[in-house]
């Protein structure tokens, strides 16, 4: 089945986080070809404290063969590994960040892991680089194609692509 993350930096060197965070994801057990990235996008933080620098944001898509709950463990070592702490408080700057937005159609709400991500529909930076890569896919407990949510969704944050070069420099 296909599993998709989003990944987000607004410390440091924030395309080098996302090449990290990508190089990471790829080498994980279970994940397999092939794999599909988004263009990388500067889009405005949200929900940030006062000042936050702006993110980068990107989509990451892969087949994937094993439980989601591993899946989301395994990404939250990458996160550590990338220099995220573990007790990170929400919503504030971070060198990286990871969501799992989905593992082929599959749901769970279990206090751990919520599938599909609860807010993913709702938020341009994460549908704009997802339609780069997926613009027909109907995400689980959603009637429209990614594209069609992307044209209405309202949100205000300025997202602008920033480069499709996900090699490293």
């Amino acid at each position: 089945m296909r599993a998709a993350v989003a990944l987000g930096s607004n410390l440091g060197n924030r395309l080098d986080n996302l090449r990290a965070a990508r190089q990471q994801i790829c080498g994980l057990t279970d994940i397999q070809p092939p794999v599909l990235s988004s263009a990388i996008y500067e889009t405005d933080p949200i929900d940030c404290e006062p000042e936050a620098p702006k993110f980068l944001n990107a989509v990451v898509e892969f087949g994937y063969d094993g439980d989601p709950l591993q899946l989301l463990k395994n990404l939250k070592s990458v996160e550590g590994a990338l220099g995220r702490p573990r007790e990170h408080a929400r919503n504030l700057s971070r060198k990286i960040d990871i969501d799992l937005l989905y593992v082929g159609d599959t749901r769970i709400n279990n206090g751990e892991l919520e599938l599909p991500h609860p807010r993913m529909h709702l938020r341009k930076f994460v549908l704009q680089p997802l339609a780069d890569i997926r613009p027909e896919l109907i995400l689980p407990r959603q009637a429209k194609t990614v594209r069609e949510l992307l044209a209405q969704v309202n949100d205000s944050c300025n997202v602008v692509r920033l480069t499709d070069d996900w090699k490293s420099q």
